[in-house]
């Protein structure tokens, strides 16, 4: 078995290599560019506009963005809640911690470059969805990259055949990833860090074939919760993640900032150790050499890709099933969803990480001893004893659990576009009983296989999104001119004529009422 795992770390590493280092961050950066270029700046031009249409609108009364309009479709908030269960993950605390400790101080700022370009790649990644989405046999709305790659992309002279290539590698890719980075990858870490926690001595209960019995009881533990929400369907699962994704992110984040305040004297240093190290290389130490540029930012962009997932055409799964009516609406709750995911809760992470005193901000090189696995874990227990080893592994567990449940939606969606609807619950089953294989796998393996299929997801999917921006760049100035300054222009709202007009329709209709009111 051991065997095994070698060479299968080994092919990996290999395919790793070329999909992020050689094509893959100049495709997501040049494409976060280009989308930020084509909308004008969207996501700081119109920053009043889409933060009150999004988290502004959830606290109004009778708010249009958390309403169901229908048993077939989720709210626009749910949608939003399901997409952060999804991102909200070990990637915003493991994920950072690892891209600190090997790519120093310097990847933060990469990451945040990332972000906001990576806010316009998700905005129109999700714009498409809606545009190009359609209802299945169910009467559900599925859409994601498959949908606009096939009738987007496809659409144009001489691409048709490309596109349905594209379209159907893109879901076999999403298949592959929502057991690496929404399944072994996240259960990995919640094993890991309960262990740390609550059991110092993995082995005390015993091995079987050379794993602790312990690993494989929480295994099983979590195969048996995920099921009874997974199996559910969508509805359950963004029940779920309403009520627990708010929460679970807002204790985080006071957690964090008790922990800044406790470390106020190093938020100088801080700051200044993550430009400083952005632009150039690690001061070599004891011989040791340092960390070239290119380094720094593949950790920085690849964790920040992993933690947000704008590019990977991921969440759009997730965005299409809402019942919002305008592209540009649920766009603008992938702009929201980037930002609170790494503008807030990784930047949280990256504070507690940098002011704790185990990363030398003078060097850029992490203290001896120092794993990135348990780092965050480490620090809330130096800062709040053994309460907060605590806090960090029930933090882990909700957040990587609900990434499981996301990612279980993005599979079969991708299932369901390659073999019907009926094909969805063999998938299902078969995802809840890899949680197992998560929970004894190695921690690096786990990760490194979900960055690997991270990226081969993004290569077809940001083709498609670099393709269509005149797409997107004609949604959004419509959008923009209608709603923003009130010209009489017909509303772009879907590929599909028969849909255009059923949603035109029921706009209307919401307008009559509102007028009514």
């Amino acid at each position: 078995m051991e065997n095994f795992f070698d060479k299968l770390a080994a092919v990996n590493d290999a395919i790793n290599g070329f999909v992020w280092v050689r094509i893959g961050l100049v495709l997501l950066i040049g494409t976060g560019v280009i989308m930020t270029v084509v909308t004008r700046f969207f996501q700081v031009s119109h920053i009043g506009h889409w933060w009150k249409e999004t988290i502004g609108s959830i606290f109004g009364k009778g708010s249009a963005s958390r309403a169901k309009t229908d048993k077939k479709s989720i709210s626009q908030f749910q949608a939003l809640c399901t997409a952060l269960a999804a991102t909200i993950g070990t990637g915003n605390i493991a994920g950072v911690s690892a891209a600190i400790v090997i790519g120093g101080p310097g990847a933060v700022f990469w990451m945040w470059v990332a972000a906001f370009l990576g806010m316009m790649t998700n905005y129109s990644e999700n714009v498409l969805g809606i545009y190009y989405r359609r209802r299945n046999r169910d009467g559900e709305w599925s859409g994601g990259a498959m949908y606009y790659l096939a009738d987007g992309l496809g659409s144009k002279k001489g691409m048709k055949g490309i596109s349905k290539v594209l379209a159907v590698l893109f879901a076999i890719f999403a298949i592959l990833a929502s057991f690496g980075i929404g399944n072994m990858g996240q259960v990995n870490k919640i094993t890991l860090n309960l262990q740390s926690a609550f059991f110092k001595n993995p082995e005390a209960l015993g091995t079987v074939g050379g794993i602790p019995v312990i690993s494989i009881l929480i295994g099983v533990a979590l195969m048996i919760l995920a099921a009874l929400i997974i199996l559910g369907g969508l509805q359950r699962i963004a029940s779920f993640a309403e009520r627990v994704v708010p929460f679970m992110s807002i204790i985080y984040v006071i957690g964090a900032l008790i922990i800044c305040i406790m470390n106020y004297r190093n938020i100088g240093a801080m700051f200044a150790a993550i430009f400083k190290f952005a632009f150039g290389v690690k001061a070599a130490v004891g011989g040791a050499a340092g960390i070239a540029i290119s380094q720094v930012i593949t950790q920085g962009c690849k964790r920040g890709v992993f933690s947000n997932e704008a590019g990977l055409g991921s969440s759009v799964m997730v965005h299409s099933s809402s019942n919002v009516k305008e592209p540009v609406r649920q766009g603008m709750w992938g702009i929201f969803e980037v930002f609170f995911d790494t503008f807030v809760v990784c930047t949280m992470t990256a504070i507690v990480v940098l002011s704790s005193g185990h990363i030398d901000l003078a060097t850029g090189f992490v203290k001896q001893g120092v794993s990135d696995a348990t780092l965050v874990a480490q620090v809330f227990g130096e800062s709040f004893g053994y309460l907060g080893e605590i806090f960090i592994a029930i933090a882990m567990l909700l957040f990587a659990f609900t990434t499981v449940l996301g990612w279980s939606q993005y599979g079969t969606k991708a299932v369901e576009y390659l073999f019907g609807t009926k094909s969805t619950v063999v998938y299902k089953i078969i995802f809840v009983l890899m949680i197992i294989s998560g929970a004894v796998m190695t921690s690096s393996l786990a990760w490194d296989i979900s960055d690997t299929f991270n990226g081969l997801m993004m290569i077809p999917n940001l083709i498609g999104v670099v393709a269509l921006f005149p797409v997107v760049s004609r949604i959004t100035k419509n959008y923009v001119n209608r709603v923003i300054k009130n010209k009489d222009e017909a509303p772009m709202l879907s590929y599909d004529p028969q849909i255009e007009r059923e949603m035109a329709a029921a706009m209307a209709q919401d307008a009559a009422a509102q007028s009514e009111d």
